[in-house]
């Protein structure tokens, strides 16, 4: 059991739970999100995952930080952490966005990533007018997308000639610092997301849920990508809670859900969902704090308990925790000073006890 990696959802919507905190007000500035990631990086967090959307979905009249920009701002204004930029593929042409990978790929000097993520939210295609294609279009669309941005990183003049796409003798330069390219993440919880993971993706993101439910996923998907040369990594969301004792950290969750649901209104964006999109059908069944499952994980509780959760996690496939916190700042801290240490402490014994085994 390897040491997992972690890292940081950036709040590009201003918070990644109560969007009012008493202690954090909602900010989604780049200068938040820059101070953020420094931080995130001198506690040890190895990578950033920074999600896209042209308006916020809660309310297009709140700010939202656009994530392409701020992507190449963090590149330069970091040194080792990696950052993950999610992308939607309806809103660039391919040629488009490989070439603008390929310059913060240069600017990070081959920490770049992408996380490829098939759109949910109706209204920022339909306002501007782009055609919201249905949902396993969208996924056809995808692959046939990521393909061509995978060939044109590749250095070669490319030629390619398919439903959506049709590129004609086109060569970018230079080549990616990365090799053989930036890593491609795949999110999402729908048969054709597994399916485009397994054929195209470096790590599939999931949602945070109860450990059984990640074990189910992990081995579903991992039966799709018996041909591949690599093995697939797993990476998973949650909102993190952790305090001295478990008491304690049930009363902090139990206060972070209170102000959720008295101030928290999702009228807009649950209107603007695309009801064909499995995440939202399931996360009904896990009310919580925090995005993208958030607390359904279960990284709720004391530092031991949290601790052999995430090493739980570990043994069954996750290799990377992508994390929220609330107030981010110093919860952030806390995690890197007291969770960090024993899920290392964890790992090494269990390696410790298989080579002594061997």
């Amino acid at each position: 059991m390897s040491e997992p990696r972690y890292g940081i959802w950036i709040p590009v919507y201003g918070n990644c739970g109560v969007m009012n905190h008493p202690l954090e007000s909602r900010d989604a500035s780049y200068s938040r999100a820059k101070n953020l990631i420094q931080l995130a990086e001198r506690c040890g967090f190895t990578t950033t995952l920074i999600a896209q959307h042209i308006i916020n979905p809660r309310n297009q009249e709140l700010d939202q930080l656009e994530t392409w920009t701020a992507a190449a701002a963090l590149a330069e204004a970091t040194n080792s952490i990696e950052i993950i930029a999610a992308v939607k593929p309806l809103l660039f042409h391919p040629a488009v966005l490989a070439k603008m990978a390929l310059g913060i790929d240069a600017i990070s000097h081959g920490r770049f990533s992408i996380n490829l993520v098939s759109a949910w939210f109706k209204p920022e295609m339909e306002k501007p007018g782009i055609n919201f294609l249905t949902h396993d279009e969208r996924y056809r669309y995808s692959d046939e997308w990521i393909r061509v941005v995978k060939a044109l990183w590749s250095g070669e003049k490319v030629n390619f000639y398919g439903e959506y796409f049709q590129i004609n003798d086109l060569k970018l330069n230079p080549p990616p610092v990365a090799k053989p390219h930036p890593r491609v993440y795949v999110g999402g919880e729908s048969e054709p997301a597994q399916e485009l993971a397994a054929k195209e993706a470096h790590t599939f993101f999931l949602n945070g849920r109860p450990i059984e439910v990640i074990r189910e996923t992990i081995a579903q998907v991992a039966q799709k990508t018996k041909f591949r040369s690599q093995p697939l990594g797993f990476a998973m969301s949650a909102f993190v809670i952790t305090r001295p004792t478990d008491e304690e950290a049930e009363a902090e969750y139990q206060n972070l859900r209170a102000m959720v649901l008295a101030q928290d209104d999702r009228s807009e964006l649950l209107k603007g969902v695309d009801s064909e999109v499995v995440m939202f059908k399931n996360m009904a069944k896990y009310p919580g704090v925090g995005s993208n499952g958030g607390t359904a994980a279960g990284l709720v509780g004391s530092y031991e308990t949290v601790a052999h959760r995430i090493a739980e996690f570990t043994k069954v496939g996750i290799d990377t925790f992508m994390l929220q916190f609330q107030p981010f700042a110093p919860e952030m801290e806390r995690f890197a000073a007291e969770i960090i240490p024993r899920v290392r402490t964890l790992t090494v014994d269990a390696n410790l006890k298989i080579g002594a085994r061997g």
